[in-house]
């Protein structure tokens, strides 16, 4: 694979980085740099949103039909690492980088016209309701029923770690239809929108402080039967299309960019405070580094099969192990670097606008906070146990 940027390429990143250095407002530089989650602050990613809409950068792996840019692979990893590189804000990917696809591959047309728009635009939010209190990793064994009634179904049931349901229009969901058969083969794919009576959000708040889970509860809520996607009692087989986007994204330019940090912070107290760089930390630093080249690789084989217009395939779920792995270990070398800095909970001097001053130098700001909000990279959209699985059974057919 050559990696070299050809003049097309280097044009491009020109182009890039003069969008950035124009765009970029110093409250959204500010917003980008405190980001310590793999989330950004609803208004901030709704708001960047907006931005790159108005450019057609929205959605890089979208058609360009349904308004994606038309990028080749590598321009779509230019992007990537040049918003990396500037420290932008990134966007909520529920809406944008998993139901976007889905509806493009599985959608009925009137679904694609209805909703597409509004999701590029930014006009309606979606979140998930996949999980459930008595059904995470065995998705299958989910609940929470949706029976028939006419032209609706009729659901009741619970959905939990749901993301930004509080500030979502709709959602897209996993509902049981039968209980026929395997587990699997009773599932529905519903679209329900969430100002319809008969819905209740409760907030969840994580170990870092921040509210960006709920649990939300559902009532004799009716959805239309028109909101099904697929066929009834096929559901299955759309969240596995679905799920194959989710696992899929462009990591390694996110992983440089933590490593950065560690990085900043541990320059500036080898310049600043006189402190001697361990050697072990030092070449845990480089390690990682071999191991982010490692990824970007991985990735662009993906990034390529995409803007083919190709799904990403069990392949994803092995890139996404590789990823939260990778990530892990480099937030834990912040939390390691920052050494006392880290034990000191800020959570005012991280949020945007306050402008509180910080305790110890601002590169120690994140690393602590970074560390605990990637504790759950190895389980959020599928267990790291779940992704080794789908490779072994649909890659290595052991």
């Amino acid at each position: 694979m050559d990696l070299s940027l050809s003049d097309f390429e280097l044009e491009f990143r020109d182009e890039v980085r003069q969008f950035l250095k124009d765009k970029l407002t110093p409250q959204l530089r500010e917003a980008g740099r405190k980001r310590a989650s793999y989330i950004q602050e609803f208004e901030t990613s709704m708001a960047w949103q907006k931005i790159l809409h108005a450019q057609g950068w929205a959605a890089p792996s979208w058609p360009v039909e349904y308004g994606g840019p038309g990028w080749t692979a590598m321009q779509w990893f230019i992007f990537e690492n040049e918003c990396a590189r500037e420290n932008t804000p990134i966007l909520t990917p529920l809406s944008l980088r998993m139901l976007g696809p889905m509806l493009i591959g599985k959608g009925s047309q009137a679904q694609k016209d209805r909703f597409l728009p509004r999701i590029l635009s930014g006009e309606e939010f979606w979140c998930q309701g996949y999980s459930e209190p008595g059904a995470g990793s065995d998705l299958a064994s989910l609940q929470t029923r949706a029976v028939a009634d006419g032209d609706d179904y009729i659901v009741n049931g619970a959905k939990i770690w749901t993301t930004f349901a509080h500030h979502a229009d709709w959602m897209f969901s996993l509902v049981r239809t039968s209980t026929e058969g395997k587990p699997q083969q009773g599932i529905s794919f519903l679209l329900i929108d969430m100002a319809s009576p008969g819905i209740e959000i409760r907030p969840i708040v994580n170990i870092a402080g921040e509210h960006e889970f709920n649990q939300v509860t559902f009532t004799d809520l009716r959805v239309p039967r028109k909101n099904l996607v697929g066929a009834e009692n096929n559901g299955w087989d759309v969240a596995k299309y679905l799920l194959e986007f989710e696992r899929f994204r462009v990591a390694s330019p996110e992983a440089r960019r933590l490593l950065k940090n560690v990085r900043d912070f541990v320059d500036h107290e080898a310049t600043y405070c006189a402190a001697p760089i361990i050697p072990e930390l030092s070449r845990k630093l480089a390690a990682a580094e071999c191991l982010i080249d490692a990824l970007e690789i991985s990735e662009m084989r993906n990034v390529a099969v995409l803007t083919a217009g190709q799904n990403p395939g069990p392949e994803a779920s092995l890139i996404m192990a590789r990823q939260a792995d990778i990530i892990q270990q480099v937030t834990e070398l912040g939390a390691e670097a920052s050494g006392y800095y880290g034990a000191v909970f800020q959570p005012d001097a991280v949020d945007v606008g306050k402008n509180a001053p910080a305790i110890g130098p601002d590169q120690s700001l994140t690393l602590m906070p970074a560390y605990l909000s990637y504790r759950m990279r190895t389980i959020g959209g599928g267990t790291a146990e779940i992704q080794r699985n789908i490779v072994a059974k649909t890659v290595l057919r052991l």
